[in-house]
């Protein structure tokens, strides 16, 4: 079996570390911090097996290793940006393209787009499921919705607020009786906060053990409306589930986020893409805080 390729952002911090000789001059190109360039470039190198970079007090020097790496690691991102090129001609007139996860289009865009159509008769939507490394150097559509904490997500984003995490479960997990910790959860990694955090901010009184993993906030929010568990999801993209039942609040205490969802945007007022994006801002409201709270606990 073919071993995985390591990240793609690892081979980028190690590109523009190896041409700036410095991980903090890296990092003001690739829009990310010093400790995130470091962090990747170590766990490049712990990949590898070998060391890339000499570090020094004043900078640093790249290693046998790393010389030979160079070469070959900035003609493929080379090749990868001259084969993007051709589809880089920028948006057609008329045409929105949209930037955001899988979880934030099925949860948060898809329920109302139709009410953008209708409103902007003649704009054509391209919505694209992004998956993006741990920076946001490049724009890649006119609107984007970037997630993450507020070092990486990038100086020119806004957050969508209000947002928080809530505890969900479908009505029949949540009528049941049963307690938190005498049942299934369900746990997102990958993100800052989790059920630890939760059990931390609200004073639960016992500790509690996820049993089923997810790489992202709509898997766990499809889990937990199929019965499978109680899911501890964000609540905008929750919202829509607790609207129309299919998911119930199951505790009242929520958890601030240290990651979040973000807007960017720099299209000029009046286009299609400030109306996509001033859009989405209206969807807010409707969205948030919503669903009745039913304790599993009592």
């Amino acid at each position: 079996m073919r071993r995985a390729l390591p990240p793609l952002a690892w081979f980028r911090a190690f590109d523009a570390a190896a041409r700036h000789l410095n991980f903090t001059a890296a990092a003001r190109e690739l829009h990310l911090t010093q400790s995130a360039i470091s962090q990747q470039v170590r766990a490049l190198e712990s990949r590898l097996g070998v060391p890339l970079f000499h570090r020094k007090p004043r900078g640093l020097a790249l290693t046998d290793d790393g010389r030979r790496l160079l070469p070959d690691v900035a003609s493929a991102l080379g090749s990868l940006a001259a084969a993007t090129r051709a589809f880089e001609a920028g948006p057609s007139e008329g045409l929105v393209t949209v930037a955001a996860s899988v979880s934030f289009n099925q949860w948060f865009i898809t329920p109302g787009l139709h009410r953008f159509i209708a409103d902007n008769p003649g704009t054509r939507v391209r919505i694209v499921s992004a998956v993006w490394p741990d920076d946001f150097h490049a724009r890649i559509a006119d609107v984007e919705i970037r997630f993450g904490p507020p070092a990486v997500v990038g100086n020119d984003a806004e957050r969508l607020l209000p947002d928080e995490l809530v505890v969900v479960a479908a009505p029949g997990i949540g009528d049941a009786g049963a307690r938190l910790h005498d049942a299934t959860l369900i746990e997102t990694v990958g993100t800052s906060d989790g059920w630890e955090e939760w059990v931390a901010h609200s004073g639960y009184a016992a500790r509690l053990e996820p049993s089923i993993f997810v790489d992202n906030y709509g898997l766990a929010i499809d889990l937990a409306r199929a019965g499978s568990g109680v899911a501890l999801a964000s609540s905008l993209l929750a919202a829509r589930s607790l609207d129309d039942g299919s998911l119930v609040r199951a505790r009242v205490e929520s958890l601030p986020t240290t990651d979040g969802y973000y807007i960017a945007s720099h299209a000029p007022e009046g286009t299609p893409a400030a109306r996509f994006a001033a859009w989405l801002r209206s969807e807010l409201p409707r969205r948030a805080d919503r669903g009745d709270v039913r304790d599993v606990d009592t």
